[in-house]
């Protein structure tokens, strides 16, 4: 997990919160100045970024120190609570500003873990961190159009979601290129680890078994498989790469 840090520096800035200041009289750290403060959302959802300043603030107000920030944010996993991945705090003394700057992970894909009794399930999302967050935090992302394609889905017993696993797929489909990873439509792991990928292709699905091992280079052979037979106005309808030295392709009608 990508560490957090709080960083505090004191260089000059021209600040607003949320397209506007919030001006307050602040003396408790010996300066008569009213407090300006500017929020930066990175890719973060407003919402939850905006509130989380907010909060950040009344404590700053009544502490008058970014320390008391820090211990804010920790005590009640702020971070988390609020999908950020990276914070940082500028505070500049004399001019009597601060400056939130927050940044939160890229969604990679939906994830469906299925219990024991193979019936049941719950969902999150798989981040481009290799965490899993809420499902909410999709939601939010929509609804201030900060994401508006189709997440591929991730489907996985629920004994084999551990922490280095989400660090493999992650990386894996980070790695893909983005117009490789737009044809993702579903990804599946099976009780024997064995991986299957479904991709949509111009619309038409195909199933590719890449089995429990040497992803990484069977995916480098996919890629190439797929372009190729794009190039041919073919739909590979079934790619078996379980054995890279016996590859089988299946095709279905044409474009």
């Amino acid at each position: 997990m990508k560490k957090r840090q709080i960083i505090l520096l004191t260089t000059p800035l021209i600040l607003f919160f949320s397209s506007f200041l919030i001006d307050t009289a602040h003396t408790a750290i010996g300066y008569k100045k009213k407090q300006k403060y500017k929020t930066s959302f990175g890719q973060c959802p407003s919402r939850t970024v905006g509130s989380l300043a907010l909060r950040l603030i009344k404590v700053f107000e009544k502490e008058g120190s970014l320390r008391s920030m820090k211990k804010e944010i920790i005590d009640h996993d702020l971070d988390e609570k609020h999908f950020i991945s990276e914070y940082k705090i500028d505070y500049n003394p004399l001019e009597g500003s601060v400056h939130f700057k927050f940044e939160c992970p890229e969604p990679l894909m939906k994830v469906q873990i299925y219990k024991e009794n193979g019936s049941d399930s719950y969902e999150a999302i798989l981040a481009e961190n290799g965490e899993l967050l809420d499902p909410t935090y999709e939601v939010l992302l929509r609804a201030e159009n900060r994401l508006t394609g189709e997440l591929p889905f991730l489907a996985i017993p629920v004994g084999e979601m551990d922490k280095d696993f989400q660090l493999k797929i992650t990386e894996m489909v980070k790695n893909l290129k983005p117009q490789f990873r737009k044809r993702l439509s579903e990804v599946i792991l099976d009780t024997n680890n064995e991986l299957t990928i479904i991709l949509s292709i111009k619309g038409n699905p195909s199933s590719v078994f890449l089995g429990d091992q040497f992803w990484d280079n069977k995916l480098e052979k996919l890629i190439k498989i797929v372009d190729y037979m794009e190039s041919k106005e073919r739909i590979p309808a079934v790619i078996n790469l379980t054995n890279l030295e016996k590859i089988v392709v299946k095709f279905s009608d044409k474009f």
